[in-house]
């Protein structure tokens, strides 16, 4: 039986070809569901931003995850925009407009950078050195090249010692060594000791310097270290740890604090709040850019700091890669 063609002039049974808007854009074509959809996918990302402590931390600690790469929500943004902008959706545009400028009011003052007009009289380098290092004196190099007074390392191994003292030694004549952590200062170091915040390790340690202004608490500190898996984010070791550290820098009664190291967390992680309302993070304060020193070979997180107490930071960077999976990063202060 020969069908009859259907209104339209289609003949049944075979489905036709889709025209129109719906055969150019998708089944969403260029109205207003598509629209609605950037509209609210702009919403839910700048929510995102705001709302991210609302973000819970269980299962797989994802608040914490997604704290730790927070600025780059910001990717959202172009990508919106150009999708926006090539359906002609003003309101789409718009709110992807208000995405950005939530994210600039959230992160933009970290380009600005700069301490004012304060003079600093010290400069400080912090350096998770990989206890893999293939060539530790040209790592040691490459911090000197900051012209710094103060250098500490984490991850330094004996068998690596030796290389970097006969860099560093040159330069900073006074020395502490305590498990894996270092710390090399061009001023004197009238006491050290053993931070016990991880029993199974000793990879932390206190020294008082007497800095150009009188004496310095200088904390030297690497934190357990974070996975992401199968099961989410895993920082309970680094958190506990953490808790300790934030404890023994509560009871310092030194009125100058430094804080140099790998945490292993970006200040922006709900879980270095305890210890960032103590100290003032000088990349925070004072760098230029995001400062991210991990992986070294595409950084994209700022887990290595600089914190400071009673201590003005004026500028705050990061130095080239050296043959470590950290990149180091630096400080100018005024102590």
């Amino acid at each position: 039986m020969v069908g009859v063609p259907a209104p339209g002039g289609q003949p049944p049974g075979r489905p036709g070809r889709l025209s129109g808007p719906i055969s150019r854009f998708g089944r969403l074509g260029p109205g207003r569901g598509g629209d609605r959809i950037l509209s609210a996918l702009a919403v839910a990302v700048g929510l995102v931003m705001v709302c991210h402590s609302l973000v819970p931390n269980s299962p797989g600690s994802l608040g914490s995850l997604l704290e730790t790469v927070l600025p780059w929500t910001g990717l959202a943004v172009p990508v919106l925009l150009l999708a926006a902008l090539l359906r002609r959706s003003v309101p789409a545009v718009v709110a992807t407009l208000l995405l950005g400028a939530v994210w600039s009011a959230m992160f933009a003052s970290l380009y600005f950078g700069g301490g004012g007009d304060t003079e600093p009289n010290l400069t400080v380098v912090t350096h998770n050195v990989n206890a893999t290092n293939s060539d530790p004196a040209a790592t040691a190099r490459t911090l000197l090249a900051a012209d710094p007074d103060l250098v500490a390392l984490e991850e330094v191994t004996d068998e690596a010692l030796p290389a970097y003292r006969k860099v560093l030694d040159r330069r900073l004549t006074h020395r502490v060594h305590i498990g894996t952590v270092a710390l090399w200062s061009r001023y004197p170091i009238t006491e050290s000791r053993r931070v016990t915040i991880d029993p199974g390790w000793s990879r932390s340690l206190r020294a008082q310097v007497r800095g150009p202004n009188g004496p310095l608490a200088v904390y030297v500190v690497h934190l357990p270290s974070v996975r992401v898996g199968a099961s989410g984010f895993a920082v309970a070791r680094r958190d506990e740890t953490l808790a300790t550290l934030d404890r023994a820098v509560d009871q310092e009664r030194q009125k100058k604090v430094l804080l140099l190291g790998d945490l292993n967390g970006a200040t922006t992680d709900r879980a270095l709040a305890p210890l960032t309302s103590r100290l003032t993070s000088v990349a925070d304060e004072a760098g230029t850019g995001f400062g991210f020193s991990w992986p070294a070979a595409f950084p994209i997180a700022r887990i290595d700091h600089i914190l400071t107490r009673g201590v003005t930071p004026t500028d705050a960077w990061t130095l080239p890669a050296t043959a470590s999976d950290h990149r180091p990063i630096a400080a100018d202060l005024k102590a």
